[in-house]
């Protein structure tokens, strides 16, 4: 099995046609037991790599995932995350804003939720909302009380991606790695989904006859994430644009991603001075004196 993060990587000023992209790919595991040994095996190394970024505390992670209703967030979120300790990971998911956040720029809501050194941040859904169903749907812009003149023509959508890319460029700059994951869903697929949500009645919860009205705008969400990707896709926090017809190719893919961009930072363990390993050396030599005490000397 081999996944090279490349060959679903965005190039920065590269204009994105999402029919050029392929929602489904050639299977990566001849088997089901193949599939789960290879996603066990990314799970173990992303937890112990996670345990590095956790002691080294220079660096945080920001992962982003956007997609079309029923493209699996969640559920590559919950597998490919499995084995990550909880204190270190946070989880967000950005619906609909509040009076509160209203009354704010179009970033203050997620940027309060931004991850702090030595932990992984998630955003299931994210300020690119802002960028996305804000456009597909001008009401949710009016909504936001900004100046009208600021709401000309394409200028906003311009504006908000050049307001976005300086986020990004600024928290690289100071050791956030961002990487987000565009769910590439195929409306056939999608429909599948959507049936079978509302055939098992187990599944009926995950459904909303929301999906069927955003359902009817898909060619518009295509554009509208086809410029979001094209405009905001840089070296700082590229967009990686993942197959999401199969859940497993999805889940392993971005397993791969997010340990490949991880390997890459320069973490260590912290090594301690003079005066701490002199504390150290001390403590065990009062354990060792305690355990002959005791009457348990340590035979080593």
């Amino acid at each position: 099995m081999k996944i090279d993060p490349k060959d679903y990587c965005v190039k920065e000023g590269k204009a994105v046609e999402l029919k050029k992209w392929p929602t489904q790919i050639k299977a990566l595991c001849g088997s089901k037991e193949e599939y789960q040994k290879a996603l066990a095996k990314n799970v173990e190394e992303l937890s112990a790599i996670q345990s590095l970024l956790y002691a080294d505390n220079h660096y945080s992670v920001l992962l982003i995932f956007q997609a079309m209703d029923a493209a699996g967030k969640d559920g590559a979120i919950k597998h490919v995350m499995s084995g990550v300790n909880p204190q270190g990971c946070q989880v967000f998911s950005f619906k609909h804003p509040s009076a509160e956040e209203l009354q704010h720029d179009f970033l203050w809501r997620t940027t309060r939720a931004l991850p702090e050194r030595g932990k992984i941040g998630i955003f299931n859904r994210s300020y690119y909302e802002e960028v996305l169903i804000a456009r597909v749907h001008p009401e949710i812009l009016k909504a936001e009380q900004i100046p009208n003149e600021l709401l000309k023509g394409k200028s906003v959508w311009e504006n908000r991606y050049r307001s976005i890319v300086e986020l990004e460029k600024h928290l690289y700059r100071n050791g956030t790695r961002i990487i987000k994951f565009f769910l590439h869903l195929s409306k056939e697929e999608q429909r599948k989904r959507f049936l079978s949500r509302l055939e098992k009645p187990e599944k009926n919860w995950k459904f909303s006859l929301d999906d069927i009205k955003e359902r009817a705008y898909w060619k518009d969400y295509r554009k509208a994430y086809e410029e979001c990707l094209s405009a905001t896709s840089t070296e700082a926090a590229p967009w990686y644009i993942v197959p999401a017809d199969n859940k497993k190719e999805t889940r392993l893919i971005v397993s791969k991603i997010i340990l490949d961009t991880l390997e890459k930072l320069k973490m260590s363990y912290p090594r301690p001075d003079k005066a701490r390993q002199k504390e150290l050396a001390e403590a065990l030599r009062v354990l060792k004196e305690q355990g002959k005490k005791d009457g348990n000397p340590d035979k080593d």
